[in-house]
């Protein structure tokens, strides 16, 4: 079971055009797939879950659609929150939340401190997020608090400073939709993650197509630069049995 799996929620436009309707109703028939994937994730173990809900870049659409999904946001904050503190779900956002109405940021406030003690599924929202935002934003943290290491900083000094730095990075990365690439998410957390693309539309997703990425990704060998032989190695060392002295 990966214990962190990232996924970009992609196609609610594309599944409201499909049956003639305005692309509102593909964000909010989406909404309904994240509750059930969240439902989903906690129910099988999965310990961080994190879904890619407004990048930096969608402040490029439509007025009125980027006021809706301000809207949805709010209105997910105040119904949503009580019910995964309840489930025993930890909350997080993630992104550039100073663009976002004060209303917004104080309610991911509140959220955040109200589920910030669960030791459940630790659900993320990235929102006005993109991984070069979040590579720049950590070099500028790192200089600002240790300018020592300006020339000489290492990974761990980097990562440490990213916007998800309290969670593993990601093993099963998820893309809905069709589409085939990682759209600036998680750049620097996704270089040893597996990659799966679906052409479910995100308001198809269910709990049966999260079953079916998952096996997916169990299906795979991580070498992480290793050879396949090192791995059995070490999987022949970790089951041999300790030779007993008495």
């Amino acid at each position: 079971m990966p214990r962190h799996i990232a996924i970009i929620m992609d196609g609610n436009g594309r599944w409201a055009r499909n049956r003639h309707l305005p692309r509102v109703a593909g964000h909010r028939k989406g909404a309904e797939a994240v509750r059930a994937t969240v439902r989903a994730c906690a129910e099988q173990g999965v310990e961080y879950l994190t879904l890619f809900a407004f990048s930096s870049e969608n402040w490029r659409r439509p007025p009125d659609e980027v006021s809706f999904l301000m809207d949805l946001f709010v209105s997910a904050l105040e119904q949503e929150v009580a019910k995964l503190h309840e489930n025993g779900i930890r909350f997080r956002v993630i992104g550039a939340l100073d663009r976002f109405e004060p209303r917004i940021q104080e309610l991911i406030k509140h959220a955040e401190a109200l589920t910030g003690d669960n030791a459940g599924l630790t659900l993320t929202i990235a929102a006005n997020y993109g991984g070069r935002w979040d590579l720049i934003q950590a070099c500028k943290r790192l200089i600002a608090e240790r300018p020592d290491l300006a020339q000489t900083f290492t990974e761990a000094d980097l990562s440490s400073r990213l916007a998800m730095n309290y969670a593993p990075e990601p093993d099963l990365f998820i893309r809905t939709g069709g589409e085939q690439r990682v759209s600036n998410f998680l750049l620097w957390q996704l270089a040893y993650t597996e990659l799966y693309f679906t052409d479910t539309l995100w308001p198809d997703f269910d709990a049966p197509a999260l079953e079916k990425a998952i096996h997916s990704y169990r299906t795979r060998e991580r070498r992480f630069g290793r050879t396949s032989e090192q791995l059995q190695d070490e999987s022949s060392l970790r089951l041999t049995p300790a030779s007993g002295t008495g």
